[in-house]
């Protein structure tokens, strides 16, 4: 079994990384976080023939959930995000769309919560697994596969280290709790892929952790 992640980096306001979770035997992919773009993602579909079964969230910030009411229409697959999202995804302050002159709201989203696993119908041995890493937003998770050793993380981790706690909700101390009791118990070769940066080790997230 072959499963690949493919990032697509689609321009919005800010820059952020979208990525589907591909198994190569059957075509069969998740679609996580398209921030913007959305033809930029449906390109990526029809060129590569992929059926994307389910769109997730990995949180509610506006940046990643841009393009979720096109595409979803357009492949007429369910959106997924944590139990705690419906506040983001409603409300255009917190989700950070206001103040960007484009209020967004995503409804009729189903739910998912830790450790909860995530299938492929077209074959069940791809599992995703629910992180709950609050912090960043308290509706943030991760998406972990620990058969290829790679967790989507979404904001609550960036190239340097931990994610930034500055917008609504932000909390360093959970965000602390969330890193140390989630994702720094993995193996420390699990690679992070994030919203906005190119990808981290759990080894190195470590050392980023570090009291200086």
């Amino acid at each position: 079994m072959t499963v690949q992640v493919r990032p697509l980096l689609a321009q919005g306001v800010f820059a952020t990384y979208g990525y589907f979770v591909v198994d190569e035997e059957t075509g069969h992919a998740f679609l996580i976080d398209p921030g913007a773009q959305a033809n930029l993602f449906l390109s990526a579909v029809r060129g590569h023939g992929w059926t994307v079964e389910a769109i997730l969230l990995t949180h509610g910030h506006f940046d990643h959930i841009g393009a979720v009411n096109e595409l979803r229409d357009a492949l007429g697959v369910p959106v997924l995000a944590h139990a705690d999202s419906d506040r983001y995804l409603s409300d255009p302050y917190l989700n950070l769309s206001a103040r960007h002159g484009a209020p967004l709201r995503v409804r009729g989203v189903g739910k998912f919560q830790q450790d909860d696993r995530l299938t492929l119908d077209a074959n069940p041995e791809v599992a995703l697994q629910i992180l709950h890493v609050p912090g960043h937003t308290d509706d943030s998770c991760a998406f972990y596969y620990e058969q290829a050793g790679f967790v989507l993380v979404g904001d609550t981790v960036y190239e340097g280290g931990p994610g930034l706690t500055i917008f609504p909700t932000g909390d360093a101390d959970k965000l602390h709790e969330s890193l140390q009791t989630r994702l720094l118990t993995l193996p420390g070769e699990t690679l992070l892929f994030s919203g906005h940066s190119r990808p981290i080790t759990v080894a190195r997230l470590g050392r980023a952790c570090e009291p200086r």
